[in-house]
């Protein structure tokens, strides 16, 4: 029978080997293209590796970004959006993670004071955190950063636009990446990027549901009641300014505190008469933590905390802690450290506080067994506690705030490169890189196969994702890279004279 396979398609030969010869790729009719290294995912890990990069003398030519986004910012600015963190608002990060700026000096902080005359954020960030809560740019103000530095770093010549589908070794040395363009605009289906490096920054597979919550929206095909506060759901916010309601809201990290503090806006600005009520599933009553000083604030069913982690596992003794452990060594102190967190920020206490005196914030400690809907049209939350009481909590929506999906087996590429590629998982489940961020099993000759951000959680390195995670990683794997020959060392004369042309917004 003739090949039904479109023009330029994976072979049944391809798909089940996992080392590739060139012939192969060839006789399928695949197109290969060769470039020294790539980055599949086109986020902020992908900008931040090929920054470092462009800034240590790698021309534009010999790297490609291989992503379906059009900015590197463009993901995180919809999943911040839609959880409630418009472009105003300020983010969850310390003023000197610049991902456009490996220095971090000037810091955002002083970026925005400067930019908006305003003596009072440096006061702020002079007195941080004990007369003032810790300063946080605001997302508009990493966007246009971003922007700036895309622009100066020729980003756009670098981009490679389509679906990354697997990552293979080839035979001899290096890597085969199979791209998916858009559709018409190459004559075949595929395209292969044949390079000596490839770095996977691929950020969360998807949305992480309750399994309950999934439960209720596959049975009954309800997705308008039940919601995630990663996906578009401005419409439970409409119907509760327009008329009286009830919320359930569950989870207890920074999204789910982003939710509450935007129902709580609306009924201050609007008058809504939204009754909150707020299931914890641990309910945390006050400080915790082993010994004195890993203790943790807390209180009210939240655990605070104004970064993702404690600033000295960003670049302290935690961080210099967790490299040294061993594999349960490192898992115990992720677990002691890690965790859901949000920060303890003054006007949405007193937000909160007015709500428990008010009587229309409900803060609850339960297990939810399953949701229901009931005969006119809402929904009913049935509960438990740990003192074996049951309750029902009838509510027109739920929304659902415990995160993204991070799980390396979900994601096409990562779960292709366990079966395939050599590589393996870590304590944590995520995939197993050493210092450098290579990832463990998968060289191939003179090639490397690095990777940052979440799918990298749980190695030596604890704030994988987050901005300073990611420089961080694009700076170690850059020094690798230099020590390979790729591109120069980031030393003294050149780090100054790079730090100037980024200043005064020069091209790299």
């Amino acid at each position: 029978m003739p090949d039904a396979r479109p023009l330029g398609d994976l072979s049944p030969e391809l798909l089940g080997s996992s080392v590739w010869p060139d012939r192969a790729v060839l006789e399928a009719g695949i197109p290969v293209y060769d470039v020294p290294l790539v980055s599949v995912g086109g986020g902020l890990g992908s900008f931040t590796l090929v920054d470092a990069l462009r800034i240590q003398g790698a021309p534009a030519s010999s790297l490609r970004v291989l992503s379906n986004l059009d900015t590197p910012w463009q993901t995180w600015a919809y999943l911040s959006r839609v959880s409630q963190l418009p472009p105003r608002e300020r983010i969850r990060s310390d003023a000197g993670a610049r991902p456009d700026n490996i220095w971090g000096f000037p810091s955002y902080a002083l970026h925005e004071a400067w930019r908006d005359r305003s003596p009072r954020l440096l006061f702020q960030v002079l007195t941080e955190p004990v007369l003032t809560d810790f300063f946080s740019p605001r997302a508009e103000t990493v966007f246009a950063t971003l922007e700036r530095e895309a622009a100066r770093i020729s980003y756009a010549a670098m981009l490679a636009k389509g679906q990354v589908r697997m990552v293979r070794r080839r035979a001899g040395d290096g890597y085969f990446t199979i791209l998916t363009p858009p559709a018409g605009a190459t004559p075949t289906k595929r395209i292969a990027i044949r390079s000596r490096f490839v770095h996977l920054a691929v950020g969360y597979p998807g949305l992480r549901f309750l399994p309950d919550l999934q439960e209720f929206r596959e049975t009954h095909n309800d997705y308008h009641r039940v919601v995630n506060a990663y996906e578009p759901h401005e419409h439970v916010y409409e119907f509760l300014k327009s008329r009286p309601g009830v919320v359930v809201v569950r989870g207890a990290g920074i999204v789910a505190s982003r939710v509450l503090h935007r129902l709580m806006d609306d009924r201050e600005r609007y008058g809504s008469q939204t009754q909150i009520v707020h299931m914890f599933r641990t309910f945390v009553s006050g400080a915790h933590g082993p010994g004195p000083w890993m203790r943790r604030r807390g209180g009210d069913g939240w655990a605070y905390q104004a970064f993702t982690l404690p600033k000295s596992a960003f670049g302290g003794q935690l961080k210099a802690r967790i490299r040294r452990a061993d594999g349960a060594g490192r898992a115990e102190l992720m677990k002691v450290i890690g965790g859901t967190t949000t920060p303890r920020l003054r006007p949405w206490q007193a937000q909160m506080r007015a709500g428990r005196e008010g009587g229309w914030y409900h803060p609850v400690q339960a297990v939810v067994d399953r949701v229901e809907p009931t005969p006119d049209g809402r929904l009913a939350s049935l509960t438990s506690s740990d003192d074996g009481t049951r309750a029902r909590h009838v509510s027109d929506f739920v929304i659902d705030c415990t995160g993204l999906e991070a799980g390396v087996p979900e994601h096409r590429v990562l779960a292709d490169l366990l079966e395939h590629g050599g590589a393996r998982r870590n304590g944590a489940g995520r995939l197993m890189v050493g210092e450098n961020f290579a990832v463990t099993g998968t060289e191939n000759g003179d090639g490397v196969l690095y990777a940052s951000g979440a799918a990298t959680a749980g190695n030596h390195f604890p704030a994988v994702d987050s901005f300073l995670g990611l420089q961080t990683a694009a700076l170690d794997i850059a020094a690798d890279l230099a020590g390979r020959g790729f591109c120069a060392r980031l030393g003294p004369l050149r780090s100054t004279g790079q730090w100037l042309r980024w200043a005064s917004g020069r091209p790299v």
